[in-house]
C-alpha cells in the first residue's frame, strides 16, 4: 500500500471559468508546416479543441523553403539585380492555409530578416563578399540595412493577409515581434530592437487597426536584475513613454506582452551526467518575468509565455545528450501538466492572463523516438499529446477541487522537491448535462523517483442517481506508445508489424472498463492507485 492522498472535489462550488490557456503550440521550422508529418500533426490538434494557435521561427527568412533543425524560410522578400524589393507569398499563403484548414490560427512570429534586407554588417569578410554561409550563421539575426525597406515590407505582408483572409480573421491572430532578442536571435542592440518594434507597430496598425502585436518574447531567468528580465523591462519602458523611432511621439502600442520560460537547459555532451528539469525553475522564472511586467503597469494585458518548456533545446534528441530521453516517457506529461497547473496558479496570484505555449511540433526523418521535443515521432503520437487530449475534455466551468498533496514549487527547499516528494494536485470541472470532469497529475521533477499514492476521491453535490465513470490515464503503461516500442525492441525504423503494435498503443487509454456508481445525498467515493510521473482524466456522466 503506498501513501493514501486526500482528494476533494465540491462540484457545487463554482470558481469561475476555467481558461483553456494551454492551446499553444510551436516549432523552428516553419516549413515543416507544410510537410506530410507536420500536416497529420497540424490536423490532430485541429480536432481537439479550437482554436490552437501556432507559432514558427523563419517565418520571413530567405532560402530553399525546406525546413531542416532550427531553420525555414519562406523568400518574402527578395532584391532583383537592380536592388528592387521582390515580394512573394506563396509560401507563407500555403502555410496559412494548412493551419486555418485545419482550425488552428496564427501565432504569426515576425521575423526573421531576410538576406538582402539585412544590415551590412552581416557580411562577416568583406573579401568574401556576403555569402549564404553567413547570412546562416549571423545575417538573419541582423537589424534592417534599411527602416523604411522593412516598414514597407510589413505593411505589404499585412495588406496581403488582410485581403486573402479578411479582417475579421486577422483581428483573431497574434502578431508578435522576433524571437529572444536578448540573445544570439538579435545581432543588434537593444535600442534597435525598440526602433524595430516601433517601425513594426506603425506599419501593422497602419493597415490593421485591430491587429493584436506585442512582444518582445525575450527569454526568462531567475535573476531581475540581468538578461531576459533586464532586457524586458527596458523594453517595457521604451514602449510605456520612450521616443518612439518612427512616429517621434513617446510611447508605441502594446496589445500583449511575452516571455519564455524554462525549466532546464542540455547541450550536446555524450558524457552527460544525470540533470533534471525544474518545475520550480520553470515557475519562478515567470514569477520574475511578470513582476517586471507588473512593476511596468501592463498587468492587464494577455501575457502569453511563447516558449514554456522543461527545457530549451528542442532539436537535441537522447542521442546528444541522454537525459532527453525523458521527452519520450510519461515524465514529460506529468512536467507539463504541473507546470501548467502551477503557471495557472501563479497567474492568478499575480492578477495575470498568463497562456504558456508548448515549444514542440515533429521532425521529419527522426529515428523513431528520437528524445527530440515533439509531440509525435514517425507519426506515433507521445504521451505528451495524450496530455492535450486529455486538456481538451476538461470543462469550462471551474470547481473545487482539494488535495492533501498539492505543493507550491516557490515553497520548495530545493530546486527539485527532493524533500517535500511528488506533487498530486489538478482541476475538476463541470459541464453539460451535470457532467463532471477532474484532472489529477501526479509529478516529482526526478523521473527516477518511484512509487504509488492511494488515491482517495470524494466527490459532492453531484446529481443523485448513476453515474457512469470513465478513467482515462497516461503512465508508464497505459497511453504510452514508448512503453511499447520498448517492448519491441527500440527500432529506429519500426518493420510493419513493429509500427502497428506501436501505433496500436498511442492512444488514451482507460485505467479499467467503465463503471458506474450510485450517487446518494449528492456524494461519491472512488478509489485507485496512482504511481509518480502519471496524468488521470476522471470523467462522470449521468447513466
Amino acid at each position: 500500500m503506498g501513501e493514501r492522498v486526500e482528494v476533494r472535489v465540491d462540484a457545487g462550488r463554482w470558481l469561475g471559468k476555467l481558461n483553456h490557456t494551454w492551446n499553444y503550440i510551436g516549432y523552428d521550422e516553419c516549413n515543416y508546416t507544410h510537410s506530410p508529418g507536420g500536416m497529420a500533426l497540424i490536423e490532430k490538434f485541429g480536432n481537439l479543441e479550437k482554436p490552437y494557435y501556432l507559432r514558427a521561427h523563419h517565418m520571413l527568412c530567405t532560402g530553399n523553403m525546406h525546413g531542416f533543425y532550427k531553420w525555414g524560410s519562406t523568400n518574402v522578400y527578395t532584391e532583383d539585380e537592380a536592388g528592387n524589393p521582390v515580394y512573394y507569398y506563396d509560401c507563407i499563403d500555403k502555410m496559412m492555409d494548412i493551419w486555418l484548414q485545419n482550425r488552428c490560427k496564427p501565432f504569426f512570429e515576425i521575423g526573421f530578416m531576410p538576406k538582402d534586407l539585412a544590415d551590412p554588417r552581416a557580411a562577416e569578410d568583406p573579401a568574401q563578399g556576403y555569402t549564404m554561409d553567413s547570412y546562416r550563421r549571423i545575417g538573419w539575426a541582423m537589424p534592417p540595412k534599411d527602416y523604411d525597406r522593412w516598414y514597407e515590407l510589413i505593411v505589404r505582408l499585412i495588406t496581403h493577409l488582410k485581403d486573402r483572409y479578411g479582417e475579421a480573421e486577422l483581428a483573431t491572430w497574434y502578431f508578435e515581434l522576433w524571437n529572444e532578442p536578448d540573445i544570439f536571435y538579435w545581432r543588434g542592440t537593444p535600442e534597435e530592437y525598440h526602433k524595430l518594434y516601433d517601425y513594426t507597430e506603425a506599419a501593422i496598425h497602419s493597415v490593421m487597426p485591430e491587429a493584436r502585436f506585442g512582444g518582445p518574447a525575450s527569454t526568462g531567468n531567475e535573476d531581475p536584475e540581468k538578461g531576459g528580465a533586464y532586457f524586458l523591462r527596458n523594453f517595457l519602458a521604451h514602449v510605456k513613454d520612450g521616443v518612439n523611432a518612427y512616429s517621434g511621439a513617446h510611447g508605441t502600442r502594446i496589445d500583449f506582452t511575452t516571455f519564455h520560460t524554462k525549466g532546464g537547459l542540455y547541450n550536446m555532451n555524450l558524457l552527460a551526467k544525470k540533470q533534471i528539469p525544474s518545475v520550480r525553475r520553470l515557475v519562478n522564472t515567470a514569477k520574475v518575468q511578470t513582476d517586471v511586467i507588473r512593476a511596468a503597469g501592463y498587468d492587464a494585458l494577455e501575457c502569453v509565455m511563447s516558449e514554456a518548456d522543461p527545457d530549451a533545446w528542442a532539436a537535441g534528441g537522447r542521442f546528444d545528450n541522454f537525459n532527453l530521453n525523458f521527452r519520450n516517457t510519461e515524465y514529460y506529461a506529468s512536467f507539463v501538466a504541473s507546470g501548467y497547473k502551477n503557471l495557472y496558479d501563479l497567474g492568478e496570484r499575480q492578477g495575470m492572463d498568463l497562456r504558456p505555449l508548448a515549444w514542440a511540433f515533429m521532425f521529419e526523418g527522426e529515428r523513431c523516438f528520437e528524445g527530440t521535443r515533439t509531440f509525435s515521432t514517425q507519426g506515433i503520437n507521445k504521451p505528451v499529446f495524450n496530455l492535450f487530449q486529455l486538456y481538451a475534455k476538461l470543462g469550462t466551468q471551474r470547481v473545487v477541487l482539494e488535495s492533501s498533496r498539492d505543493l507550491d514549487p516557490l515553497t520548495f527547499a530545493d530546486e527539485n522537491g527532493m524533500v517535500e516528494g511528488p506533487e498530486i494536485d489538478g482541476w475538476a470541472t463541470v459541464g453539460a448535462n451535470d457532467s463532471v470532469q477532474v484532472l489529477l497529475y501526479c509529478h516529482h521533477d526526478d523521473w527516477d523517483v518511484q512509487g504509488t499514492f492511494d488515491v482517495d476521491l470524494k466527490l459532492s453535490n453531484l446529481p443523485n442517481g448513476r453515474m457512469q465513470v470513465r478513467h482515462y490515464r497516461i503512465d508508464a503503461e497505459h497511453s504510452n506508445a514508448y512503453a511499447e516500442w520498448m517492448r519491441q525492441g527500440m527500432p529506429d525504423y519500426p518493420n510493419a508489424g513493429q509500427y502497428a503494435a506501436i501505433k496500436a498503443r498511442d492512444g488514451l487509454e482507460l485505467l479499467a472498463p467503465p463503471e458506474t456508481v450510485l450517487v446518494t445525498e449528492g456524494g461519491a467515493a472512488l478509489q485507485f492507485s496512482m504511481p509518480v510521473h502519471a496524468v488521470s482524466l476522471l470523467v462522470l456522466e449521468k447513466a
